[in-house]
């Protein structure tokens, strides 16, 4: 599995590992979405640690987070950006929807 969700009350930490292409990247947005919708999060935190590679794809996925945490007046922030994943990401401006750590 892609992702590996910890979370104790209401706050949620999803590491991501691996690549996030357009092969991985619907299996990662639904296994997103299902630790959401269980935790119901007001804290919403995405652990970029272990990315070892993202295209755009990853965009979608960091969008479709985003607005998941929206819908439920969750915050969202991305941690431990590897360096080529935060060029992609900077690159479509997403630090100004989300804080990034």
């Amino acid at each position: 599995m892609p992702v590996t969700c910890t979370g104790e009350g209401r706050t949620l930490t999803a590491e991501i590992r691996g690549e996030v292409d357009h092969h991985r990247a619907k299996e990662i947005i639904r296994e997103l979405e299902q630790a959401v919708e269980t935790a119901l999060p007001r804290e919403l935190t995405l652990d970029l640690g272990g990315v070892t590679f993202m295209d755009s794809s990853g965009i979608a996925v960091l969008l479709r987070a985003y607005r998941q945490a929206g819908e439920l007046g969750a915050a969202l922030r991305v941690i431990h950006v590897p360096p080529q994943a935060g060029k992609v990401l900077r690159a479509a401006g997403l630090e100004r929807l989300m804080r990034f750590e």
